[in-house]
């Protein structure tokens, strides 16, 4: 599905990513772990087609590097950006129509789903969005990228300061992705949520990849953990 091999990328003159190797396979969630500033956000952003980048990225089968972002959104790729970029002014249900791939086409996410999973969405569907609160941006953003019909999400830092319940929200929208079969690329710092739904992980580290294996396996890692994730 997703093929990553030797990915450099860069802020101007400035080499963040360092050769990085990653994949991602049909209905598979995989968590990419590390503290800030490992490369972990310019990983996404750089498939995205939001930063510079070199080497190879293919989607099943096709080359992305170079290609606009909304053509990228278009084959299939989903993002969930940490600063919940929702349209202020517009209400809750208008975002969500927004995120639509095709205007009045079905996909595999309705606004029922939506309204189902976050009920606080549906309370607030007549809202502008700018007025709502941080955990339920966090929502409507999670919300509106579904309703494009991805078939891979990127979400970065979805549970990032958040209260306790509405973590415990997100965390059980996640599984719902898992359930229905969506593959999920997630950036996480909260290592208890990431190892509890994803089958792999990624560590990185100063922009490279200092590990990859199972959950069970980084938990056992006891000098991996240490060195590029524990404070």
């Amino acid at each position: 599905m997703l093929n990553i091999q030797n990915l450099h990328a860069f802020y101007g003159k400035s080499h963040i990513l360092h050769g990085v190797d990653m994949q991602v396979k049909p209905g598979e969630i995989v968590a990419l772990l590390g503290r800030n500033g490992s490369g972990r956000s310019t990983t996404i952003k750089t498939i995205m087609g939001l930063v510079e980048g070199e080497g190879t990225i293919q989607w099943n089968g096709k080359d992305l590097l170079g290609s606009k972002t909304y053509d990228i959104a278009r084959q299939g790729l989903g993002y969930v950006p940490e600063s919940r970029d929702v349209f202020p002014k517009l209400t809750v249900e208008q975002n969500l129509l927004l995120g639509q791939k095709k205007a009045g086409k079905n996909g595999r996410w309705s606004l029922d789903d939506m309204y189902q999973m976050f009920p606080r969405l549906k309370e607030r569907q007549h809202t502008e969005a700018g007025v709502m609160s941080g955990g339920e941006q966090q929502m409507l953003t999670l919300c509106r990228t579904l309703m494009g019909d991805p078939d891979l999400i990127m979400i970065d830092e979805p549970t990032e300061g958040l209260a306790p319940k509405i973590v415990e929200l997100v965390g059980e929208y996640l599984k719902e992705l898992k359930r229905r079969g969506l593959a999920v690329l997630l950036v996480e710092q909260k290592l208890t949520i990431a190892l509890d739904i994803s089958q792999r992980c990624y560590v990185m580290g100063h922009g490279e990849v200092v590990f990859e294996g199972t959950p069970d396996e980084l938990r056992a890692d006891q000098n991996v953990r240490r060195e590029w994730l524990e404070v």
